[in-house]
């Protein structure tokens, strides 16, 4: 059988799989391997299950034994691993897209209405008592005929278009190309962000992060909003200028935030705690049961299928 190493703990549905499938070596105590670790673990391996906690960059790659010919990553994103390098080193790369699309997407509509119905002021107000019934107590923004801008029109961003229509929302939407109308299901579709930000009462991001994504939402793009727009973020941290968001927040030329995803994660910048309007979660897109299993599940028959044919229909390098 062939050796892999799943850096992770998985859930057991997906460990008696894999051992089924390969002779696994598994991270029983859930350590957060550094990366030096991942090297001299792997040795004998024909395959790494990583995830997203895993920096694969140049240096770790070009150490990694020869036998390695698989990094099959535990979750669509795949910014953690240098594809250029592990390219170079003809080892493939697989990501694990569509299964989590979803329980993504409903947290990102949680995003939206937590975000826009201040949803953390109101569990922390709650929790202190006291609090005290008037008219226009915790007042915040009704989703019904407001302009949804999604960043990102994939399965994601369209699952979350789907649920927010249902809320009364109008939908567009900027992507690298036009949908069909079949897919459009009436959105409006921009040629560009500034234009799509300049209609956005919400927006959400839903975007792969890449080179050209890196920093899109700046000090430069928060001015094309609408004064007072909610924006979220379910796709990745990088997407995002920290500085320039929490700045647009303090002056209130953007109303709240919902953020399931941030840079450096787990260590969210201090400023947005200062931020009542800030609706955080701790990177929960896919964490559900059935999503994170099915997602484990993939992520060993990418490695399966690519030690039995040379090929996977979900590489990315």
């Amino acid at each position: 059988m062939k050796k892999i190493l799943i850096t992770r703990k998985l859930i057991k549905e997906s460990e008696d799989k894999a051992t089924k499938t390969f002779d696994p070596i598994f991270n029983t105590n859930d350590e957060l391997y550094s990366q030096s670790k991942v090297i001299q673990m792997s040795k004998g391996c024909d395959g790494i299950l990583t995830s997203l906690t895993d920096k694969m960059d140049q240096e770790t790659i070009n150490n990694l034994p020869d036998t390695i010919k698989i990094i099959s990553n535990f979750a669509v994103g795949f910014g953690n691993i240098d594809l250029e390098a592990a390219k170079k080193r003809g080892i493939a790369v697989t990501n694990t897209p569509e299964v989590l699309s979803d329980a993504t997407a409903e947290i990102g509509i949680l995003l939206i209405l937590g975000a826009c119905r201040r949803a953390a002021e109101g569990i922390e107000s709650a929790r202190e008592g006291g609090w005290k019934w008037s008219a226009d107590y915790l007042i915040g923004k009704q989703l019904t005929g407001t302009r949804l801008g999604i960043l990102g029109m994939g399965r994601i961003g369209q699952k979350i278009a789907k649920i927010a229509r249902s809320l009364g929302m109008i939908i567009h939407y900027h992507n690298r190309s036009k949908l069909s109308d079949e897919k459009e299901l009436g959105a409006v579709y921009h040629k560009d962000i500034k234009s799509l930000f300049s209609v956005s009462d919400v927006l959400s991001i839903c975007c792969p992060a890449t080179k050209e994504t890196e920093n899109m939402i700046n000090k430069e793009t928060v001015e094309f909003f609408p004064k007072g727009a909610v924006i979220t973020n379910v796709a990745r941290g990088d997407i995002v200028d920290d500085e320039a968001l929490i700045d647009a927040l303090n002056r209130r030329k953007i109303y709240a935030v919902g953020l399931d995803v941030y840079k450096n994660e787990p260590n969210l910048n201090p400023g947005y705690f200062k931020i009542k309007s800030a609706f955080i979660l701790p990177h929960l897109g896919s964490a559900t049961k059935d999503t994170r299993i099915a997602m484990a599940n993939l992520a060993i028959d990418n490695i399966n299928e690519f030690l039995k044919t040379g090929n996977c229909k979900n590489k990315v390098n």
